[in-house]
Parts: structure tokens; C-alpha cells; sequence
């Protein structure tokens, strides 16, 4: 059901819920203090919103405790009364996320489609109880982060452009909501400030990788008085790939619970005036990137290897830890459960990867076969969450290499800019040195390495078996495999994407760099699989590398699936998916 975006307040949490089972559609449950759960959303309704196709947290909750959502099916804004029954508040045409309740209104990140397919966003107020929206912020691509000053009299956000991303750089802005004007506080092109929060009505915390890490920060309204409050060579926030996280949050002493660490992160306390920080001790290795603070508690989504993602609220006064809900009920035997261990894949430049060695009775008599998982993004990260697929595969003798290539989130700007301009090489290339480096320690047998990977993934497991003979296969989910065509039909929150990973549109670099065009490499058998509604990578790049494939004979088995986006939401085809994967790792490792 796998439960997000905990919010808290006055004793209650809420968060959103998935249901596989009911077409994929996101549900909000609520949390009363007597410990009594329930689900606000019946079906059809869908709280899901499709900002920057990736979406973010869907709701809000009023100081009364309603909840304001935004709908999938028309993307409209619509409250939650006492009664249960949704009201409208917007009009369709447009979809908002990053929502925040502020003095009656709701405030949010305004995206509008046009007839002729530009896209324009704004930060816009909208009255709870009904009227016009205001814009507040106009004029730049991309808006993220909104939040009120103490007082109400100063809009706080944050702001970027094309060709930019999120984690290359941004502006924190400022706005006077008496007289509109507005001025920059911090940022630029070459540095990410991201989750501005007040400290008080003239200084703010904010986050920034100006030293090279994303470390926390306390500045002035106007810019002044910038200071570290806790300088470290570690992350304080994920890659804002959704919008409506907050990786911090202020607890009423004034303390501020905060996300921190290389890869996962932790969950501790900083005391932003000594700079103090200490971890929380619970059984929860790593979080979700959102946290939200009642009181004394801290609620957010925590994980270990052997637990499943669940919504957990912590006193940070007792240092007490209890799960709320839980993303699996009935949990398999823990002595089925892979424990990774981290490793570091030596070479001109270490490779970040964790290590799930196989286990059970598939395993005896002889080295083991091996899975290489390439993570999607590519700016993005892969951790140690409990996962039942890894689970599906180690317990079958099959051992999983998580990569975490040049380019990964978790450990530094300088590690994740190690793939500007370099998209198809570098990410490639420690691909295939992790490949190498289990062969080479005896922990896989060489003859039976093969590489999966998804979106970003995708295109890197393209690439590696067309650069290398070094795996006897590859499984590619709505994989990239042409430049070109994605430029041109993807997204407008990746429009620019390329610009950066590879470079300047240019047909001959392209050629040097694309699956479809290195596709006469390749001699390994291919599984590719994707979701026939796919705004991000459209159907065409999977169903062009399958028909290059098949003209060369190289096996090759497409399978595509009606209703499905970027990334598979239904129960039925997510078991379609792995039980292919596996009948597939099975061929391959007889």
C-alpha cells in the first residue's frame, strides 16, 4: 500500500495510501490520537496531482482539520468536509501541488497546459471558501517550496529555470505580500537551495550544497547574516524529483528533527544554535524524504533491510518510536530477507553500491548467479529499504548489486556532477566495473551477470550491453534508447534534461551515446517492458529498440501494458512484470 507524506497536527497524522488492488489509485488515512485509523478518500476518488508529471504530495490539511486534495482524473482542488463528501474548489485546466493552509486560503504551485502545449507556473493563493486564484510569484519556469512568515507579511519560495534542474541550481525568493515586491535571497545557477522554512518573521533556514554537500543553513530575509548550522560532509535533503517534501521540521523547543547521512538518511535532532546534532535510536535505517513535527513528535516514513516502509512517529522528548501503519501486514520469515552490506567498487573512481548476496537451498554447489539494478533518475539514489522483489531473487540463489554509478545522489555535488555531459559513458562504465569486480572477488559467476534497470536505468542497461559483452542479459522497464525523440515528445520538467547529461542537441553525439544506435553491439538477450500511458518516456523508444533487436536476432521479448505510466501502479501487472523477470533470469542462468 506503500504509505507517504505524513503530515501531523494536534494529535492527528495523516498520509497518502496506494491501492494495487484498486487500480492503482492513492488514498488519504487519518490517524486520531486514540489510535483509531481511517481511510478518507472511497473509491473512484484518487488524490494524486500530475505537476511536473512526477506529482508530489496531493493534500493539505486546515487548522480545522480538513483536507484539501488534488483529484488525478480532472486535477482539480476539492475540500473534505465533515460529511465525507468532496467539494470542488477549483475549476478543471489546470494542477497544483506543494500545498500549504495559510490565513484561509490555500497556497500552491500552479502549473497551466495551454491549447498549444506551453506550460507556464506560478505560486497562486486560492480562498477556501471559493473565488479567484492570485498569483504571487510569475515569470520563471519552475516554482517549488512555498511557506508564510510567522507574521504572514513575506512568501518564501523557491525558483529555476531551463535549462537547469533542481540539484544544479536555484534562487530562494522572497516576496512582501504587501506590495508584491520581491528580491533574491540566496542562489544561482551553480548552486541547489532548496526547503526553505522560517525560523521566525526575519530569518530563515534553508538548504544549500554551496560547500559541495546539501548541509542546512540559517540566513537573513534579505540575505544577510548567511550561517552553517551544522557543517558536515553529508546530504540534509533528497533530489526534489516530487514536489511537497520537507526534509526537516521544526519541533516547539525551537529544536529541528532533520534528515541526515551518505545514501540513506538518518533521523536526528540538531540544535540549530550549537549546531548539536544527535541521531534518534530506532530500528529505522533510512526515511523518506518529508518529515512533519507536532509538539515534542517528529512523524515520517521510516525503513530498515528487515522492515517494511511504515509511517512512524517519534517523541523526540522519550526517544520513543512507534509505527502507525505499515506498508506489509504479514511479513515473510526475516531469515528470507537479504542484508546488504555497503560496498565501494575500486577503480579511477569508486562506485557507491550495496550488496544483497543470495540465500537458500538454490544456493549450494557452486558461485551464484548475479543481478547488477540500475536506478532510474539518473540523479537520483539507490538505498536499503526492505524490498520483497530483492527478496523474490536472493532467495532464489540470485545475488542483487544495487548501483549507486557517477551521477547518484547521497554523496556530494562533486560525485553526482561526475555525469554532466557524460550520460551513456560514465554511468555505463561503472556498470560494467561492478560487473567486473564481482567476477573478479569470485562473488558471481562471470558467465551468468545480468543488468536491469528502469527509466534512466533503462537506458544504462541498453547502453552497457550494447558497450559490453559482459552480461549475459539485460531487463529494461521504460527505458530510454533514442535522444531525439525524447527531447522532442518527453516532458517540460525534463525538457532540458539532455542539455546536461550528454550535451547541446547534436546528431553525431547522439549517435555515439544512444542504445538505438549502438544497438549492432548487442548480442545478449533483451526483456523490455512498458506502461503504454508513459508521459516521461514514451512507448515508442522500448517498442524502436524491441524492432532493432528483432531485425538483428537478437532474442528479445516486449512486453507492454495497457494503463500503465512510468513506473507500474496495478497489482496484476506488477506480478506480470516480475514473474517475466524471473522465467527470464531463469533462462539466462540454466
Amino acid at each position: 500500500m506503500r504509505p507517504s507524506w505524513p503530515m501531523a497536527q494536534g494529535g492527528l497524522v495523516w498520509w497518502t495510501e496506494d491501492r494495487p488492488d484498486e487500480g492503482g489509485r492513492t488514498t488519504i488515512m487519518c490517524r486520531a490520537a486514540d489510535g483509531d485509523h481511517r481511510e478518507l478518500l472511497p473509491a473512484p476518488w484518487n488524490a494524486r496531482t500530475l505537476v511536473h508529471e512526477y506529482g508530489g504530495r496531493p493534500y493539505a490539511v486546515t487548522p480545522a482539520g480538513e483536507v484539501v486534495f488534488a483529484n488525478l482524473k480532472d486535477q482539480r482542488l476539492y475540500v473534505l468536509g465533515d460529511n465525507g463528501e468532496p467539494k470542488p474548489l477549483t475549476t478543471e485546466g489546470c494542477r497544483y501541488a506543494d500545498l500549504l493552509i495559510h490565513d484561509g486560503q490555500v497556497w500552491c504551485v500552479r502549473e497551466r497546459h495551454d491549447e498549444a502545449g506551453k506550460v507556464t507556473r506560478a505560486i497562486v493563493s486560492i480562498p477556501l471558501d471559493g473565488g479567484d486564484a492570485r498569483e504571487w510569484a510569475t515569470g520563471c519556469d519552475f516554482y517549488a517550496f512555498p511557506a508564510i512568515s510567522p507574521d504572514g507579511r513575506h512568501l518564501a519560495y523557491v525558483c529555476w529555470n531551463h535549462p537547469r534542474r533542481p540539484w544544479d541550481g536555484t534562487e530562494l525568493r522572497v516576496t512582501a505580500l504587501s506590495g508584491g515586491s520581491s528580491w533574491t535571497v540566496r542562489g544561482g545557477a551553480s548552486e541547489s537551495v532548496l526547503a526553505p522554512s522560517w525560523k521566525d518573521d526575519s530569518r530563515l533556514y534553508l538548504i544549500s550544497d554551496r560547500s559541495g554537500w546539501w548541509n542546512l543553513y540559517e540566513i537573513g530575509l534579505r540575505g544577510d547574516g548567511t550561517r552553517a548550522v551544522c557543517p558536515v560532509e553529508e546530504e540534509f535533503v533528497l533530489p526534489p524529483w516530487q514536489l511537497g517534501g520537507r526534509p526537516y521540521a521544526m519541533l516547539e523547543d525551537g529544536r529541528l528533527a532533520v534528515l541526515h547521512g551518505r545514501g540513506d538518511l538518518r533521523l536526528g535532532v540538531l540544535d540549530p544554535a550549537s549546531g548539536t546534532l544527535a541521531d534518534l535510536d530506532v530500528p529505522y535505517s533510512g526515511w523518506d524524504g518529508t518529515l512533519a513535527a507536532d509538539g515534542t513528535s517528529v512523524t515520517g516514513i521510516g525503513y530498515a533491510t528487515t522492515l517494511p516502509r511504515s509511517v512512524v512517529s517519534v517523541d523526540t522528548a522519550s526517544g520513543e518510536s512507534r509505527p502507525l501503519r505499515r506498508d506489509i501486514q504479514r511479513l515473510p520469515d526475516p531469515a528470507w530477507l537479504p542484508v546488504p552490506r555497503a560496498v565501494r567498487v575500486p577503480g579511477e573512481q569508486e562506485v557507491h553500491a550495496y550488496l544483497y548476496p543470495p540465500y537458500g537451498p538454490a544456493t549450494e554447489g557452486g558461485i551464484p548467479p548475479y543481478v547488477i539494478f540500475v536506478h532510474g533518475g539518473p540523479t537520483a539514489h539507490s538505498g536499503t529499504a526492505f524490498d520483497l522483489e530483492k527478496a523474490f531473487l536472493t532467495s532464489r540463489g540470485i545475488g542483487i548489486l544495487d548501483v549507486n554509478y557517477g551521477g547518484s545522489t547521497g554523496y556530494g555535488r562533486a560525485y553526482r556532477e561526475r555525469l554532466k555531459g557524460k550520460w551513456g559513458l560514465v554511468d555505463v562504465a561503472d556498470t560494467v566495473a561492478a560487473a567486473e569486480w564481482l567476477a573478479a572477488e569470485g562473488l558471481a559467476d562471470p558467465g551468468r551477470i545480468a543488468v536491469r534497470g528502469g527509466s534512466a536505468g533503462g537506458w544504462t542497461v541498453m547502453a552497457a550491453c550494447c558497450r559490453s559483452d559482459v552480461f549475459a542479459g539485460g531487463v529494461a522497464y521504460y527505458g530510454v534508447s533514442a535522444l531525439a525523440p525524447l527531447v522532442a515528445h518527453t516532458h517540460d520538467f525534463e525538457s532540458r534534461y539532455v542539455e546536461w547529461l550528454v550535451g547541446p542537441e547534436d546528431p553525431e553525439v547522439y549517435a555515439t551515446r544512444e542504445p538505438l544506435s549502438l544497438v549492432d553491439g548487442i548480442s545478449c538477450p533483451m526483456l523490455l517492458l512498458q506502461g503504454l500511458d508513459d508521459p516521461v518516456v514514451p512507448p515508442e523508444q522500448s517498442a524502436a529498440f524491441a524492432d532493432a533487436l528483432s531485425e538483428r536476432g537478437v532474442p528479445c521479448t516486449y512486453l507492454a501494458f495497457e494503463g500503465e505510466s512510468h513506473g507500474f501502479r496495478r497489482t496484476e501487472t506488477r506480478a506480470a512484470a516480475l514473474a517475466a523477470e524471473l522465467a527470464f533470469y531463469q533462462q539466462l542462468f540454466l
